[in-house]
């Protein structure tokens, strides 16, 4: 799968202004210390699937949208969770040829204590669930037409993709497609429910920002 690939988000006339104020987390942080792995460090899974890694770690940005199925979709409802939170659109078509092998990602470890939150910036929420059932996918889908999340993550390209750890913290990004069930998606994943990452907080799952 070619990583190249990329969409930019939409921008109305009304989000316009909004959209433009948003910090680019994935450019600025690749300036300012976020970065694959240097030169003379060991290969890792991360470096494989070519994500980019923060020296610092800080908390995912708590969210609460609609599903596409008309439930709520929460990040605090995967507290102790290994979770890959993906904004995409059905217009993207980089997002639609990674969708295939997100699903098979999940399947794979979904009931390990792990999960896919895929966000939709499609401005017609009524798009969402016709492609849903479509490409039969089983994991959350949120829609966010006014871009609330997508602006609290600094998005400004599609796909994009952000691993949260079981403490809550994101362990790296993606802008572009990868291929979510390779190898090295499936070690990427695998280290992030390693038992030294276990959740620190009383009831055994790390509070995530709210």
């Amino acid at each position: 799968m070619s990583r190249a690939g990329i969409c930019g988000a939409p921008r109305s006339r009304e989000r316009a202004g909004a959209v433009a104020a948003v910090a680019t987390v994935l450019f600025v942080g690749a300036l300012l210390g976020f970065g694959p792995l240097g030169a003379g460090e060991s290969p890792d899974p991360f470096a494989a699937l070519d994500l980019i890694r923060p020296r610092e770690l800080v908390s995912a940005g708590a969210f609460r949208a609609a599903g596409s199925d008309g439930g709520p979709v929460s990040l605090a409802d995967h507290d102790g969770e290994v979770v890959l939170v993906n904004f995409w659109a059905t217009w993207c078509r980089p997002c639609q040829d990674e969708m295939p092998a997100l699903e098979r990602l999940y399947r794979r470890y979904r009931g390990q204590g792990f999960t896919v939150l895929a966000i939709s910036l499609d401005a017609s929420v009524a798009l969402v669930p016709p492609f849903v059932r479509t490409h039969g996918l089983t994991f959350p889908v949120a829609v966010d037409p006014r871009m609330a999340v997508a602006q609290q993550y600094g998005v400004r390209a599609l796909p994009a993709t952000f691993l949260v750890d079981r403490r809550g913290q994101v362990r790296g990004t993606a802008l572009g497609p990868r291929d979510w069930d390779s190898e090295p998606a499936h070690g990427v994943i695998e280290a992030l429910m390693a038992p030294s990452l276990a959740p620190t907080g009383p009831h055994g799952a790390s509070p995530r920002t709210r």
